[in-house]
């Protein structure tokens, strides 16, 4: 499925109308949603989705499914959490990071992927590329290459006289993994 087809098939589900059906009402669209934090770290972040198809019209129930399920922050959940989702039959699945759409991805090769956060979505697969993905995964691009170690450079610059830095990556969520990796190698020989 092509980007332009996947954002049309999106918004048509966004949009699809419920009236003007003799026999039987349309069937309603269904969002998957994968988390990688639990329900209550995710819902600050999340919650602005309903708010915005209330404000659209739309309501949660009536004019569309929701499905939701969260890893509680054990990316080791996100296979089964996808699986499970996938069975459930959604016409999208949002997934919230690289390795939820990852995840998601493996799950199934069918259903639009929407991943709201990713990083490397070549390197992990996920696309062929970023201008012509040719898979059913589309999204956001957090990092790009080059970016940690710009971060770092600036950094270093604004503390004078400071000749190290540590970095905080979870060693389980290969998106860290690959920025630590982009930083590993001295400051020297980036250029």
């Amino acid at each position: 499925m092509r980007r332009r087809e996947f954002i049309t098939l999106l918004g048509g589900a966004a949009a699809w109308p419920c009236n003007g059906w003799a026999q039987s009402p349309p069937k309603r669209p269904l969002i998957g949603f994968l988390g990688a934090a639990s329900k209550a770290k995710a819902t600050r972040y999340y919650d602005g989705f309903a708010l915005g198809m209330r404000e659209l019209g739309y309501l949660e129930g009536r004019d569309y499914g929701f499905l939701d399920r969260y890893a509680d922050g054990d990316a080791s959940r996100l296979p089964s959490l996808a699986e499970e989702l996938v069975r459930l039959k959604p016409d999208v699945i949002v997934a919230t990071t690289t390795p939820g759409a990852v995840a998601a991805k493996q799950a199934t090769a069918t259903i639009p992927i929407v991943g709201v956060n990713l990083t490397d979505p070549v390197g992990f697969g996920l696309v062929t590329s970023e201008a012509h993905p040719r898979t059913n995964v589309t999204g956001i691009l957090f990092g790009l290459e080059g970016l940690t170690k710009k971060q770092v450079e600036i950094a270093l610059d604004l503390m004078p006289g400071a000749n190290s830095m540590g970095i905080l990556v979870d060693v389980n969520n290969p998106s860290n993994m690959l920025q630590r990796r982009e930083v590993e190698a001295p400051p020297g020989s980036w250029e």
